[in-house]
């Protein structure tokens, strides 16, 4: 059996390697290093797959964020609303920019942000709301569009866990994670469900006017060379990421669907367990497992992941401190904040290894670890 990793890249890689290399090379023969022809194919071909008008290609999935909430002018002290269990960089960006985070809870089944809380979270200082596709699980977008709608304010979609997930609206339609909000963002970290191999990250909108401003923001605030109209920032997506993407995006339906191959196993070997919860499939979307956390009830979490490990399989704890608190956001009343489903949460998450190389040999081992240790708790 092959030792089993968190996010096996290097199988991921051999099945496409003749095509990656290629493509790299041709970048390295054309010296166009930014903004170079991948880059260009890259956010078309990302723009189709999406059925979005506008894809902006940039350096990381943080940048996205701070890029997408300055191009909607907001100002210090403006309020954002967000889910506190999440990947810290949701949150930060909205600090760096000396905007005020304002967090609430999360649905206790799906981990994503509750749309009810969001409407009682909204003030006349409210300017944005981010919610987050946590682990691959759509959050109710419908719902939270008909908050944001009656309010009249924008939303920015955290689509970096869930992109190529799909969400089905009550008449039928069905559109991609990332594209129902104001603004989508995006990381293309290499663990991600579409990794390059390094940094990158893409914001995107169906808004003509918004699509200016957000490629004005990321290059210098300007749109013409030398003009800087706004202030802005550097932030690029180089055109040998550009090109390792374009070798996967193709791929990315059947990535997504050997997760979900994977995670049909899980589910079914801990089917069941009054001690295990599996993760929530929304009838709305279709989860697309960039994680498959579990919701531990009466065991040991800190020892089973030592357990696990004893045995060469790698678990990991996806957040073991959510954003309100922590330590940076003190300044910003963090410990204010009650979220009880929140808390309740961080102290009983365990992500099993997912990836699209997992063997059912792979999944047998860690499945029957798992249950050996939680059958003797």
């Amino acid at each position: 059996m092959q030792p089993i990793q968190m996010v096996d890249l290097k199988q991921q890689y051999a099945k496409i390697k003749t095509e990656v290399d290629s493509a790299i090379q041709e970048v390295i023969n054309s010296t166009a290093f930014i903004h170079g022809k991948a880059v260009q194919d890259f956010a078309a071909g990302l723009s189709k797959y999406l059925g979005v008008k506008h894809v902006i290609p940039c350096a990381n999935g943080t940048d996205a964020l701070q890029i997408a909430l300055m191009a909607l002018d907001l100002q210090p002290g403006d309020e954002v609303i967000t889910p506190s269990f999440t990947f810290i960089a949701t949150t930060e960006v909205i600090a760096l920019l000396r905007l005020t985070p304002v967090f609430v809870e999360v649905d206790p089944k799906t981990f994503c942000i509750d749309p009810a809380a969001i409407e009682k979270a909204i003030t006349p200082k409210t300017k944005a709301i981010i919610p987050v596709h946590l682990y691959g699980q759509a959050a109710n977008m419908e719902a939270i569009m008909e908050v944001a709608n009656r309010y009249n304010i924008p939303v920015i979609e955290d689509n970096a866990q869930a992109i190529g997930g799909d969400i089905q609206l009550s008449n039928g339609t069905v559109k991609k994670t990332g594209t129902l909000g104001t603004i989508g963002t995006t990381s293309f970290f290499p663990s991600k469900n579409l990794g390059c191999f390094g940094d990158g990250g893409a914001i995107f909108t169906n808004d003509d006017t918004l699509a200016e401003a957000l490629k004005m923001v990321a290059n210098h605030g300007q749109a013409k060379r030398y003009y800087h109209d706004r202030v802005g920032c550097n932030s690029r997506l180089d055109s040998v990421q550009a090109a390792v993407l374009n070798v996967k995006l193709p791929h990315l339906d059947e990535y997504i669907a050997a997760r979900r191959s994977a995670a049909d196993f899980y589910d079914k070997a801990f089917a069941g367990n009054a001690k295990i919860t599996v993760p929530y499939r929304a009838s709305y979307c279709n989860h697309v497992f960039h994680q498959y956390t579990l919701l531990l009830e009466g065991v040991d979490r800190d020892a089973l992941n030592q357990f696990l490990a004893g045995h060469g399989i790698p678990s990991m704890i996806y957040y073991p401190v959510p954003a309100h608190r922590q330590k940076m956001f003190d300044a910003f009343g963090g410990a204010k904040f009650e979220l009880k489903i929140t808390d309740w949460l961080t102290e009983r998450v365990l992500s099993l290894p997912m990836h699209t190389e997992l063997s059912n040999e792979q999944l047998q081992f860690i499945t029957s670890k798992v249950l050996e240790f939680i059958n003797k708790s």
